[in-house]
């Protein structure tokens, strides 16, 4: 196996999608638009996010064996993406996520994971230097902590975690230990904090410094994001838009801040980058096809 610049350990998923009004209430009915089938996941979007950003790009995961499997590992590949370490699992469904996007952009997502639950530790073994000489591994919590905590272990870069699906719990010692950057959205950030309350800029900094991780990228939805660590604590504002659909702008996100990292910038310059490339994913429909290059963002934005 060659080694990658950015592995991306995580999830693929078949994304289910309908158009809403509006996200339904519990014991609500809502008619939506036509059904999308759309390759989707975290970790297949931070994939394929990462190598249309230019970097040399490794998935390492799970897939089902049935139709939707195959629609995902074709997208992969066709993004030039090495799937050597993309195992299918006979027996099992692939992993699905349903969503409902509304009309203003903002999405309700429920996922059934399929394979992915079925990632372990000796994956992460198989995969070997995939996961051990790549500059950048990054990792997601819709496949089982004990494969991430593998991943984080066996990496030789820089480790970046998203926090996401938010934890119900608080992450393993062991596996925070190995992170060297956290990017938790504003509500993960909370959970993983036991803070309750609306998270602003001033509380994200706080916040974020009381986690045992030397960096943290907190994203801010339409207010940007916030780089902390020991030293500094900086706003980096978002572009102006009028987004479409939310769905995939902060694997997008994720994807650029490790590809600015593979480029030597500062974490701060990275996550400049990250937020216009996060921004510029919610002017378009989808996971996967809503993903830009460098040339769509700059387009995008203006």
């Amino acid at each position: 196996m060659t080694a990658s610049e950015i592995t991306i350990v995580g999830s693929a998923n078949l994304d289910l999608v309908v158009d809403v009004d509006h996200v339904p209430l519990v014991g609500e009915t809502v008619l939506g638009g036509d059904l999308r089938r759309i390759p989707g996941g975290k970790g297949a979007n931070q994939a394929v996010a990462a190598a249309r950003l230019g970097r040399r790009v490794a998935m390492v995961g799970r897939v089902g064996d049935d139709d939707g499997a195959t629609i995902l590992r074709a997208a992969l590949e066709h993004d030039g993406i090495d799937t050597t370490a993309l195992v299918t699992t006979s027996g099992s469904p692939n992993g699905v996520a349903l969503i409902a996007v509304q009309a203003d952009g903002d999405n309700a997502i429920v996922v059934s994971p399929g394979a992915n639950a079925r990632l372990g530790a000796g994956d992460i073994d198989a995969a070997g230097s995939l996961v051990a000489e790549a500059a950048v591994v990054l990792l997601q919590l819709e496949v089982p902590v004990e494969a991430v905590g593998a991943a984080a272990r066996a990496a030789g870069g820089t480790v970046i975690l998203n926090p996401a699906p938010a934890p119900v719990s608080a992450l393993p010692d062991d596996l925070v230990d190995e992170v060297d950057v956290l990017v938790p959205n504003q509500t993960e950030l909370a959970l993983l904090t036991g803070f309750d309350g609306d998270v602003d800029v001033e509380i994200a900094t706080r916040l974020a410094r009381s986690l045992p991780v030397s960096a943290v990228v907190v994203t801010l939805g339409a207010d940007g994001a916030m780089v902390v660590t020991a030293a500094e604590a900086v706003h980096v504002p978002a572009p102006t838009v009028a987004p479409v659909d939310t769905t995939a702008a902060g694997d997008s996100f994720c994807a650029a801040l490790a590809d600015g990292l593979v480029r030597g910038e500062t974490l701060v310059d990275a996550t400049r980058w990250a937020v216009r490339v996060g921004a510029a994913t919610t002017l378009r429909r989808g996971a996967q096809p809503s993903l830009p290059t460098p040339d769509e963002v700059d387009r995008l934005l203006r």
